[in-house]
């Protein structure tokens, strides 16, 4: 069994480290960090992989961080998956020009699932990373689309099912309800994912405040999991998660 991978995360909007709470754009926190400076700081402090957010793409399209993403990569002590705004086949192939380790795809694994399957054929399935972010309506947790604003209908099975015959590796799933609260993650979800997927490296995301719900997570069998908000204020030290 692999490592469990402790993934600082980075959210930039208008050239600033932020955290949206519940996704919200309304609901934002600015942090005095310079982007490059801190991708640099968590690697002093001994991570290996970054999660790389461009939210202003996320909701205009674009690719903002382009520079910032080869400033990284260029430092060759982080590897980076990114997302925000992938919605073509250009721009997959334009951030992983730019330094990506791996590409991180929101809105369009939801609605374009052979789009992106026929990505993981051509790049290598190691390389693209479907993100489901889901809510649960009372019956079934479904995916939330276009920075999470727009119900897609599909549910969690049904996604998983599209991408049966991929070669899916890696997930990225986020409980929006959880997403920048720090009330801890909801651990049932990534128990039934677990359970629904055994075979793909499932990432968790959104809520995590401390070691325990790390180590927790690890238990469950999560391959790692995405931290913003906990390493920015502290609840979490990036040496604790590393330890993990």
């Amino acid at each position: 069994m692999s490592a469990f991978i402790a993934m600082p995360a980075i959210d930039v909007r208008a050239g600033a480290v932020v955290r949206l709470r519940q996704g919200d754009y309304a609901r934002e926190t600015r942090y005095a960090p310079d982007p490059f400076d801190l991708a640099m700081a968590y690697a002093d402090q001994g991570a290996r992989w970054l999660h790389l957010v461009d939210l202003d793409a996320a909701r205009e399209g674009g690719n903002a961080l382009q520079d910032l993403l080869a400033r990284i990569a260029a430092d060759g002590r982080l590897s980076v998956q990114v997302g925000g705004g992938v919605r073509s086949d250009d721009d997959v192939r334009r951030r992983l020009g730019s330094g990506a380790a791996r590409v991180v795809i929101g809105s369009l694994a939801v609605e374009r699932p052979a789009d992106v399957a026929a990505w993981m054929a051509r790049e290598g399935a190691e390389r693209i990373v479907p993100a489901f972010d889901v809510r649960h309506d009372g019956r079934e947790w479904r995916a939330a689309t276009r920075g999470w604003t727009q119900d897609s209908g599909a549910t969690l099975t049904t996604l998983f099912a599209a991408y049966r015959d991929a070669g899916l590796r890696h997930v990225l799933c986020t409980d929006i309800a959880r997403d920048g609260m720090l009330a801890g993650p909801n651990f049932a979800l990534y128990e039934s994912l677990r359970a629904l997927a055994p075979n793909v490296a499932l990432q968790a995301s959104g809520g995590i405040r401390d070691r325990t719900d790390l180590e927790r997570l690890a238990g469950i069998g999560c391959a790692g999991a995405v931290l913003g908000r906990s390493l920015l204020e502290g609840t979490l030290s990036l040496a604790d998660a590393l330890s993990c």
